[in-house]
């Protein structure tokens, strides 16, 4: 009877270990989460209008609602390209490397190279699981300049229906600058806003809020000057290129603007 009892407690110390090996190796065996999509990092500002629709092949006069929206779009584009050139072109580059899960750290991390103004950089994305979520964290290294710098960090849901990004202004000045929040909704539209963070900036609270709806202009932009504290609205058809503007600084007053598909000014229906 005491040797059957001691191989049933065998047994089970070895069973018991056995689930510890496996469970232990799960996380390894589990795929890494899958990253956020580019549109969570990205505003689309390429279908508002085709390369040659701009204020020089157009007549001021009678292209003057498109025009101030093209123009104010504009702004923001370049600000962006410009301002965010190394953040973008690293979490850009992370959809072409696998991850590498590191138990002891309970994450996955994506490491590789790439380019942005003419300069090369190391990236290191970090990723673990929190809850329904996961919990982001991007490093940054130029060579003799800065190592690991956390340019942005963030969250997002595991089903990618949402989440944020928080930006730091570069290595010289690493305080915040800018919040993206965006969100796939379920019926197929999406949003994404890009917020003014800059700690005692006088444009602390401006937002440029782009997203797709279903309504009869599918696109839409909503500027926000807070030194003016002015709110420019874009509704367009990214199809027929038609749309509107409102702008109480601009036109005095709280009405649309209208465009028709040629891009000029009409009065709104």
């Amino acid at each position: 009877m005491k040797s059957y009892n001691r191989i049933i407690a065998l047994l089970l110390v070895f069973a018991f270990g056995m689930i510890l090996i496996f469970s232990g190796c799960k996380k390894e065996d589990d795929p890494a989460p899958e990253l956020p999509p580019e549109s969570s990092f990205m505003m689309n500002f390429d279908d508002f209008s085709n390369p040659d629709d701009t204020l020089n092949n157009r007549e001021i006069t009678t292209y003057h609602n498109w025009g101030y929206a093209y123009v104010n779009v504009a702004v923001w584009n370049t600000l962006i390209t410009v301002g965010l050139a190394i953040p973008v072109a690293s979490f850009l580059e992370s959809f072409h490397h696998e991850a590498i899960y590191h138990p002891n750290a309970n994450n996955w991390t994506w490491t590789y190279n790439f380019w942005a103004s003419l300069n090369l950089f190391k990236a290191e994305l970090t990723g673990y699981l929190q809850a329904d979520s996961v919990v982001w964290e991007m490093r940054i290294t130029r060579q003799n300049h800065y190592t690991d710098f956390l340019w942005y960090h963030g969250k997002s849901s595991i089903d990618r229906s949402g989440g944020y990004w928080t930006l730091n202004e570069d290595p010289l000045n690493p305080s915040p600058l800018l919040q993206i929040d965006w969100f796939n909704h379920a019926i197929g539209t999406s949003d994404i806003k890009y917020t003014n963070i800059e700690p005692g900036g006088s444009e602390n609270g401006g937002y440029i809020f782009y997203g797709t709806t279903l309504e009869e202009f599918e696109r839409f932009y909503d500027i926000y000057n807070k030194g003016q504290d002015n709110l420019t609205e874009i509704e367009w058809s990214h199809i027929n290129k038609n749309g509107r503007v409102k702008d109480p600084n601009k036109f005095g007053d709280q009405d649309w603007h209208c465009w028709d598909v040629t891009l000029e000014d009409i009065i709104c229906p």
